[in-house]
């Protein structure tokens, strides 16, 4: 099968931890790997941002990255894209002119659109994963969203046009549903885990105290990050590792460290928590298995990787009790659930696992099985691919650009 990857702002080549480059990255980079160990063909167009990168960077034999000239190439934030699409739809529909892919697979919102107005004149089906949808960020963030207006109108008439939607998470379909998207047009399937890089085996960190939680994500304030800073003090012997944000000698000139910084400071452990930037991906699972917790309370999250990359290094996990986090966290068997912003809850789940080994190691075990039984990526390689065979085996099965066409900027 020729499978065509969307990706317009997360490229699978990126390096993490920036402002916009997270856990979609990691997603498709992954599920197109696992796509070709599998047998088929990945081609994952992703916007250019580097004037002097190839046009195309072949990352195993199957899969390639197809860097497309829309908009500047420069970095740019993602919100500020919608303006490109058109470019990048008028590349992946010359691309496809030429070797018309089975399938496209857009992810992110604006990827979705690019992809099914490439789509119309080819008869392409387009399967569509949001990762994030703007009716859940505007519910919490409010006026600081900086998503473009019309992108909740937009996703909702995705979401009734492409072939079929392809939900992380039960929490999503909910969403969608309400978004005014047929139910019977969405599947649930999960983002995945390298359960060979992530076990529980192998080098860990040093730790400075007795105990260690450690926080990885992109430095911005949904992230709840502060909110487990605030529990610090009802943890003696207790450091705290934030991975994420820009590399270790920029983090000084990163205004959302220096807010954690000064936030550490005020409650009295500055001396224990620990910002150390960007961590490369193969240095990953020794941070995390040198934690006696891994902590992943955001306000709200699409679905959240960190929880099981520490799940399959054995490590329990305290989460909120929100959005894909409820589907991958079994509260009291691979860790436990707490309310988004709340510190005291946070502290009171943490002192569980630091205090009782017994606790951990039973949810740290029980974490693993679940990864291995559930969101290996050959799992969800599969799993993707019985619903690539499910559009292609649809009669009638449609790109519906017609309501999208006037969207084009």
């Amino acid at each position: 099968m020729r499978i065509a990857m969307v990706s317009e702002h997360a490229s699978p080549l990126a390096p993490l931890g920036g402002i916009d480059a997270g856990g979609q990255n990691v997603h498709v980079r992954a599920l197109s790997l696992a796509l070709a160990g599998l047998g088929h063909d990945v081609i994952v167009y992703t916007r250019r941002t580097n004037p002097t990168v190839p046009d195309q960077v072949r990352i195993d034999r199957r899969v390639t990255v197809d860097h497309v000239r829309a908009g500047p190439p420069v970095e740019l934030p993602k919100d500020e894209l919608l303006p490109h699409m058109g470019a990048f739809a008028d590349h992946l529909r010359a691309r496809w002119s030429r070797q018309r892919p089975d399938v496209a697979h857009a992810h992110f919102w604006m990827s979705g659109l690019a992809a099914v107005l490439a789509a119309r004149p080819l008869g392409t089906p387009v399967v569509q994963t949001f990762h994030a949808l703007g009716s859940v960020k505007r519910r919490h963030q409010g006026t600081a969203d900086t998503s473009p207006p019309e992108r909740i109108r937009l996703e909702r008439t995705l979401g009734r046009s492409v072939a079929r939607v392809a939900a992380t998470c039960s929490d999503e379909v909910f969403e969608l549903v309400r978004l005014g998207v047929p139910r019977s047009a969405v599947s649930v399937v999960p983002c995945g885990v390298d359960t060979a890089a992530f076990t529980p085996d192998g080098p860990r960190e040093q730790r400075s105290a007795r105990h260690r939680l450690v926080v990885v994500g992109r430095l911005v304030p949904r992230k709840g990050v502060a909110t487990v800073i605030r529990s610090l003090p009802a943890l003696p012997e207790t450091e705290l590792v934030v991975a994420g944000g820009p590399p270790p000698a920029a983090l000084d000139d990163d205004p959302e460290a220096a807010a954690l910084r000064r936030c550490a400071h005020r409650v009295g452990v500055g001396d224990r928590v620990k910002l150390i930037g960007r961590v490369d991906r193969d240095a990953m699972p020794a941070l995390l298995r040198s934690a006696n917790a891994v902590v992943c309370v955001p306000r709200y999250e699409p679905f959240g990787m960190v929880p099981l990359e520490a799940m399959a290094c054995g490590v329990p996990v305290v989460a909120s009790a929100v959005g894909g986090l409820t589907d991958t966290v079994v509260h009291g068997v691979t860790g436990l659930h707490v309310p988004p912003d709340r510190p005291d809850a946070v502290a009171r789940a943490l002192r569980v696992l630091v205090r009782d080994e017994a606790t951990r190691v039973g949810f740290g075990s029980a974490g693993r099985d679940r990864v291995e039984a559930r969101y290996s990526w050959p799992r969800i390689a599969t799993e993707t691919v019985r619903l690539y065979e499910r559009v292609l085996g649809s009669t009638g099965a449609t790109t519906g650009a017609g309501a999208l066409a006037g969207s084009r900027r």
